[in-house]
């Protein structure tokens, strides 16, 4: 049996990455995994700690390593160790070695790093309204996603575009003439 493709939605606060995981889901037919933080973070009676992220990326990648079982073709992860990594570095200036470790072994067919070309949308758990701090982010993403060496495609506009966008470059890496590198779509 073949394993499904990981396909990884990355970036900034507020730029649409679990609206553009379950529309694809829903649109692929497949299975997405939720971002663990918010239900985590929902439940902690105090601020977070830095051991906290630990415990998140943990749970994350148990999360997305059940669902790629019930997965056939595709599974959109909401996020991946990366999201963990730069909220690490800025929150707490440093990165617990297991997330690092885990980066390098984990492999991701296809990341989709949402732009923040999206209005802000206010929520408890969201900390960076200021468009500066969220491109600031978006910089952090795209330069760990082209160390990466995974395919990748920004994607950016209204969610209508953001899905079809997606799409295609889904489509893009199932084709004959796809080649994997280090470069986006």
């Amino acid at each position: 049996m073949q394993k499904p493709k990981r396909i990884a939605i990355l970036g900034p606060e507020s730029t649409g990455k679990s609206t553009l995981a379950a529309a694809l889901a829903d649109y692929f037919h497949e299975p997405w995994v939720p971002e663990v933080a918010r239900e985590y973070l929902e439940k902690l009676p105090r601020s977070y700690a830095f051991e906290d992220l630990l415990q998140i990326g943990v749970q994350q990648m148990q999360l997305e390593d059940k669902l790629a079982g019930e997965a056939k073709s595709y599974l959109f992860c909401d996020t991946d160790l990366r999201v963990i990594q730069v909220w690490s570095l800025h929150r707490f200036g440093k990165i617990d070695p297991w997330v690092l470790e885990e980066l390098e072994r984990r492999t991701y067919d296809l990341i989709l790093l949402c732009a923040p070309d999206l209005p802000w949308r206010a929520d408890p758990l969201r900390e960076y309204p200021e468009l500066e701090i969220r491109e600031q982010f978006f910089e952090q993403y795209l330069q760990l996603t082209k160390r990466s060496g995974f395919p990748y495609q920004i994607i950016a506009g209204d969610a209508p575009e953001r899905l079809r966008a997606a799409i295609e470059a889904i489509n893009l890496i199932e084709s004959d003439d796809y080649l994997s590198g280090t470069r986006g779509l």
